[in-house]
């Protein structure tokens, strides 16, 4: 089971409880909390820790002791090698079990989708327990292909840009938001002259987790001077890739295409019927590496899988007539202004494409007369220059969005909250504005609270 530097007593002892953990690994330090202490608490078994361990077992002690006489079994390749952790944002995570088998075959396949060779460098930026950056190819693949690892402690361009250019990175993974923040450093790097020095190495930059602006696509290869890939996926299985050789318009305005021939998908409405030729709806899954069902959770299992076995991955998509999918959000994150059906995505982004928004999250408020309305969230490029809503309601009216998509309130922030993998917190937002704004129509005195993202 990979938890999260993030996890404090709450979800280990789920976790640990939930899977019946014999040992738990731990670094004694790291970012200013002893996980020594949490350990204390836990009752589990066996604590094995890196780093000074106390009353724990050491892992190099583990390291320096005899070998063990009898050559442990081989596993099954149909046994759990790992248990991912669900993406969900309420309550416990779902334990995803992944065996030899399934995740052998995603990471291999994604290695050789992505043309790693042992020539190739790839730099995780990304916590490294999360799916995308440990198996699309991530890590795995990347040693699958005989290719070189680098950890960066941090995904920030300030850190990862050095690391980039001291090992020659080739690849390396990031969620929208770290994306951008990417491009606006290394537009200032460059100083309009192209492409940072630092960067000259780096031949593909996968972005997945959250649908990509098509406007911030677009800057991928002039500012960054390489290749966009764009990845979407889940720890349940299903993983869709551009490939490097689709046209451009492909490459910048969807979310690719399944991994392998035998992943099997269907977009459904909200009575499970297949939707029309271009039409949004639900998207279904099943195939060789994507899960039957969660660890010992049978009531939801009822509900996320159908009788067929496909998942529902609560994902909202359309397919071109050439088969690749566009992500237009998550059905739990649509908005229902008064009958009317709003994607937070698709607002978000026209209002990146403004030339004063740095970030923008759009997220729904409740509203006694319309069920919800529409709040936008925006991070300025010029902090001190903050956007009027008057003039930026025209602006969007004059893209020839509906008008019943332009958001009721725009709310000017220093930054957003994000989850542990770097990607925006909606549910963070949505709780914060809950109760802050008096009413629809008058903006909220001050900015929601923020917290920095997980490192």
């Amino acid at each position: 089971m990979l938890a999260l530097p993030s996890h404090r007593e709450a979800e280990i002892g789920y976790l640990l409880a939930h899977t019946e953990a014999a040992c738990y690994v731990v670094p004694d330090l790291h970012a200013g909390f002893d996980y020594r202490a949490l350990a204390r608490r836990s009752r589990v078994a066996r604590v094995v820790v890196v780093g000074e361990a106390q009353e724990f077992t050491s892992l190099s002690d583990l390291r320096t002791g005899s070998p063990t006489p009898d050559e442990p079994p081989r596993p099954d390749p149909s046994d759990v090698a790992l248990m991912q952790m669900s993406g969900g944002t309420t309550g416990t995570p779902k334990l995803i079990p992944r065996t030899h088998d399934d995740y052998g075959y995603n990471f291999r396949a994604s290695a050789e989708l992505c043309r790693l060779t042992p020539a190739d460098t790839y730099l995780c930026a990304l916590p490294i327990a999360h799916n995308f950056p440990l198996s699309s190819p991530g890590v795995l693949g990347a040693l699958s292909a005989g290719a070189r690892t680098v950890l960066a402690p941090s995904p920030g361009p300030e850190v990862a840009f050095p690391l980039i250019e001291a090992e020659r990175v080739t690849i390396t993974a990031l969620v929208p938001p770290l994306a951008l923040a990417w491009l606006e450093a290394a537009e200032r790097a460059a100083a309009g002259t192209g492409a940072p020095r630092a960067l000259s190495s780096l031949r593909v930059l996968q972005v997945g987790g959250a649908t990509f602006p098509a406007v911030a696509a677009a800057r991928v290869r002039p500012v960054l001077g390489c290749d966009l890939q764009q990845v979407f996926g889940m720890a349940e299985g299903l993983l869709c890739y551009t490939r490097l050789d689709d046209p451009e318009p492909v490459r910048l305005r969807t979310q690719g295409r399944p991994l392998s021939p035998d992943d099997e998908i269907r977009i459904v409405d909200d009575a499970d019927r297949d939707a029309g030729p271009g039409e949004a709806g639900h998207l279904l899954t099943r195939g060789p590496y994507t899960v039957r069902g969660y660890y010992r959770a049978d009531d939801h299992n009822a509900t996320a899988f159908t009788p067929d076995g496909f998942y529902r991955t609560g994902d909202i998509v359309r397919a071109t007539p050439e088969g690749d999918l566009v992500v237009e959000g998550r059905a739990k994150d649509q908005i229902n202004r008064g009958g009317e059906k709003i994607a937070p995505d698709e607002v978000e982004h026209h209002l990146l494409a403004h030339p004063a928004v740095r970030d923008a999250a759009v997220v729904a408020v409740p509203d006694r007369l319309l069920g919800e309305r529409t709040c936008a969230l925006l991070v300025p490029r010029d902090p001190d220059r903050p956007l009027a809503p008057a003039a930026l309601r025209t602006w969007l009216r004059e893209r020839g969005i509906a008008a019943y998509k332009i958001p009721d309130m725009v709310v000017t922030v220093e930054r957003f909250p994000h989850t542990g993998v770097g990607k925006i917190s909606r549910r963070e937002l949505r709780a914060a504005l809950t109760g802050l704004v008096p009413s629809p129509r008058v903006p909220p005195r001050q900015a929601p609270p923020h917290r920095e993202p997980h490192r």
